[in-house]
């Protein structure tokens, strides 16, 4: 074990233990307050320590300071009163004292050195990091296809592509490949002709669609004889895996699991397989239970429907636009060829990044990826250009009507990673919406009470492309969206007259260090940091030159770039208004 191992532990260990006295349910409101406090104070100093090297009698200090002495620090509310608590109590101050005395943190938590990189002939990228704190390891595959990629009609295709390379291989999932393949290739026939007869609309024969609706439906129960359900997951669980799972969004695909260690090989056999041999089965079922999802996370849910109108009206071109799961008259259909053309001409090793942290020995484990993943050949095929986002000349606003409380969002176009205006925009959602402290909870939900709720995301919907800085709020009662909008445009003219503080960009440059290394706090943690940023990003370094980056950005370039981006004709503006009476009053 390395002594930067040591060091996550101790960490791990006193955070821990704090936690378990501020959790404890058998002490009075005055100890509970007060192990808060202590627990609060020290995890902060740790953090700080961790990032700035913090000396501790530095934190000695702080600590003598941190409520003016005893004369505000109320010793019989903070200290434990029975044997048991007090010992426990100075148990944990030893805990902390030996901590910030000890050698093996004298640097701050880097990653820099302990990434190991590989690149394998086929063009597939490597990144490991050894953690032997347990015998697990965490591993992801992230390839470098979202929805951002799928052309006109194909909307959707990624997000089902997803779900369906969970249903197997032409050895896992199945009986007999060779008997199901003839199903298969009946079953995309009629279902051809079923789709080309509903396109018809109106002109559609009846009749037509009910005998293939009904065929499909014989040769479908013909063929689930020779189906083995959900074998790739059954056989994850048995062998251990926890987090066993997979995500599609505007610029990734993503699977991931946490398994032992000495199940490694185990999942390079069956992601390799997935990626060589993969059989889209149950499509066209399958294609039903998402438009399922579609009709039931987006049709009916306000807040995810006014999401999809809203960037329907800021990305006028772009293909950001489009929601993930894709427009129902595109997933109604989809065909399992072109889902599979879709799937050999992104799901190579040259479009994929592998990352593995946690109990490993790095030779070893290259040595499996090799031996699998290597045999994969590489697809160099040239891509079509994204359609790129002409600037905007004016306000966009958009309304929906919906049986549900009013809802706000604000956007406004901005660059990418790693321009230095996106990492100003870091900064800007900081300053804005971080915690409590922040500007916006502070003014609009706790002193007007004009919100309920209200934060800032920068970057959405993805990154690998220009995007948005969004504000979203939900107004307090009576209070209206209008109301609440215009409070938050004079917070955001506050940021273009007023530079932010040092105190203030001290604070929201530390909270930006402490976010990172509680993201990196787990192996699955680590694991998803690299791949994304290695993926996105190009350089898995981004996460160690976005803090460089972030303590050079001054008050006078937040300033700037707030003048420059958070202008009326640059934002588009979505509301959800609560329908009053009957349809069509």
């Amino acid at each position: 074990m390395n002594r930067t191992d040591n060091k996550e532990i101790h960490i791990t260990t006193i955070i821990r233990s704090f936690s378990c006295l501020r959790t404890k349910k058998d002490y009075t409101f005055g100890m509970k307050i007060g192990y808060q406090t202590i627990f609060s104070f020290f995890k902060n100093m740790l953090i700080s320590h961790c990032i700035n090297n913090v000396t501790p009698e530095n934190i000695i200090f702080q600590f003598l300071t941190f409520q003016k002495i005893s004369f505000v620090l109320r010793l019989d509310t903070i200290m434990p009163r029975s044997y048991l608590e007090m010992k426990k109590f100075f148990s944990i101050a030893v805990l902390v004292v030996s901590f910030f005395s000890s050698p093996v943190i004298s640097h701050p938590f880097t990653l820099s050195e302990r990434v190991k990189e590989y690149d394998l002939e086929n063009g597939l990228k490597v990144l490991m990091v050894e953690r032997h704190q347990s015998p697990t390891v965490a591993l992801s595959i992230c390839f470098k296809v979202g929805s951002v990629e799928e052309g006109s009609g194909m909307t959707g295709t990624a997000h089902l592509l997803e779900h369906m390379l969970f249903k197997g291989t032409e050895t896992l999932g199945t009986k007999n490949y060779a008997g199901e393949k003839k199903l298969l290739d009946q079953i995309d026939e009629k279902a051809t002709l079923l789709d080309q007869e509903r396109m018809k609309g109106e002109k559609a024969d009846p009749k037509k669609i009910e005998e293939l609706s009904k065929g499909i439906k014989e040769l479908e129960a013909e063929h689930r004889k020779f189906v083995v359900k959900d074998e790739i997951d059954s056989i994850y669980l048995k062998n251990g895996a926890e987090g066993l799972n997979a995500m599609t969004g505007n610029d990734t695909t993503t699977y991931v699991v946490s398994l032992p260690s000495n199940r490694i090989e185990l999942w390079a056999r069956i992601e390799s397989d997935r990626i060589l041999n993969p059989v889209l089965r149950e499509f066209y079922s399958e294609r039903e239970v998402v438009r399922e999802e579609r009709r039931q996370s987006y049709e009916s849910q306000p807040d995810r429907k006014l999401m999809e109108i809203f960037l329907a009206a800021a990305f006028t071109a772009h293909p950001y636009r489009n929601p993930i799961i894709g427009w129902d008259s595109d997933l109604q259909f989809l065909k399992r060829e072109n889902t599979q053309q879709f799937f050999r001409f992104h799901y190579s090793p040259n479009n994929a990044v592998i990352a593995v942290v946690g109990d490993i020995n790095p030779e070893e484990v290259l040595s499996l990826i090799r031996k699998y993943f290597g045999r994969i050949p590489p697809q160099y095929v040239t891509a079509p250009p994204i359609i790129s986002e002409p600037e905007q000349k004016g306000e966009k606003r958009v309304k929906l009507v919906f049986d549900a409380n009013p809802e706000l969002l604000i956007g406004y176009h901005k660059p990418t990673l790693p321009h230095f205006d996106d990492y100003c925009f870091d900064m800007i959602d900081a300053v804005l919406s971080q915690g409590r402290t922040s500007r916006l909870y502070k003014k609009l939900v706790e002193k007007e009470k004009l919100a309920v709720s209200i934060e800032t995301m920068n970057g959405l919907p993805g990154a690998r492309y220009p995007n948005l800085f969004t504000i979203s709020a939900t107004p307090r009662a009576p209070h209206t969206t209008r109301e609440l909008e215009k409070a938050i445009y004079q917070e955001l003219d506050r940021l273009k007259r007023e530079e932010v503080s040092e105190r203030e960009l001290t604070k929201i440059k530390n909270q930006l260090k402490a976010s990172r290394i509680y993201r990196l706090q787990s192996n699955s943690g680590i694991a998803h940091e690299l791949a994304y940023n290695q993926t996105v990003a190009n350089d898995w370094r981004y996460m160690e030159k976005h803090l460089e980056i972030i303590e050079k950005i001054t008050p006078q370039d937040i300033m700037r770039v707030a003048r420059e981006y958070l202008s009326e004709e640059n934002r588009t503006v979505a509301e959800l208004v609560k329908r009053t009476g009957a349809r069509g009053e």
